[in-house]
């Protein structure tokens, strides 16, 4: 059977600049940019694409993010003035996780999935 080795989620900004800054601020490099408002940026192996569209067409997204260090990047985000939209929870689905909002409302998900005894 065929493999899926890699998913980047695309997220719209109105702003790629602002955008590039905020996710800097989540450890994310700058991979590539173009002058037609397209950026991909990167952190241990995982892609985000952002798309400028300043005239709003597209709905701002939801991505999860799995690591198993959850405490760490969020005291990791904290000291870098990041603010949550949610601070770390336990879910009834298994996992914990706190929550990031972009300006431009896309919102990412970092989530620690719990083994069966947490």
């Amino acid at each position: 059977m065929a493999r899926i080795t890699r998913v980047a989620p695309e997220l719209p900004v109105s702003n790629l600049g602002e955008a590039i800054a905020f996710y800097g601020r989540l450890g994310f490099a700058l991979a590539s940019q173009s002058a037609e408002g397209y950026a991909i940026l990167e952190r241990d192996g995982i892609a985000l694409h952002l798309f400028e569209d300043k005239l709003h067409r597209s709905a701002a997204m939801g991505v999860h993010l799995f690591t198993p260090d959850l405490a760490e990047m969020y005291e990791e985000f904290a000291g870098r003035g990041v603010q949550f939209s949610q601070g770390i929870e336990r879910k009834p689905w298994g996992n914990r996780d706190f929550r990031v909002k972009d300006a431009f409302g896309n919102e990412l998900k970092f989530t620690e999935p719990l083994g069966d005894d947490e």
